[in-house]
């Protein structure tokens, strides 16, 4: 595969994306960049975000409505607890999760599975500071 190419669109996108600290649409996404006097096309931001995603240089969260993303701070194979109010989000490893993944792959009779685990709640903040049970 080619090596993909580093263009000042790309760049732009990612360093925005690195200085947000929650999941942004690519419409929100495209919106802050416009606001700050960038030309990038709305085509073109959805573009290098899917880029970025197939790279894993970017999380993806998938709403009911639309694909949310953030800069992705781990490498490695993670999972996200993301509050429904304010959308702070915090990556977690779950290697439970991976165990129970590949049992229910091979009991099934399926290979070269993939998933993504998105657990949703209420941080405590939002939750005026109560801790959940």
């Amino acid at each position: 595969m080619g090596r993909t190419r580093n263009t000042v669109q790309r760049q732009a996108i990612a360093k925005r994306l690195e200085e947000l600290s929650s999941f942004v649409s690519a419409q929100q996404l495209h919106d802050d960049l416009a606001k700050s006097g960038s030309k990038i096309g709305l085509a073109t931001v959805y573009r290098t975000l899917q880029v970025l995603s197939d790279e894993g240089a970017v999380d993806v969260l998938r709403t009911d409505s639309e694909l949310l993303y953030r800069s992705c701070d781990s490498t490695e194979h993670h999972h996200h607890l993301v509050c429904r109010m304010c959308g702070r989000t915090v990556e977690v490893a779950g290697p439970q999760i991976e165990a129970w993944a590949k049992q229910i792959a091979a009991e099934a009779d399926f290979v070269d599975v993939e998933h993504t685990l998105e657990l949703m709640g209420t941080c405590s903040t939002c939750a005026g500071g109560e801790k959940g049970v």
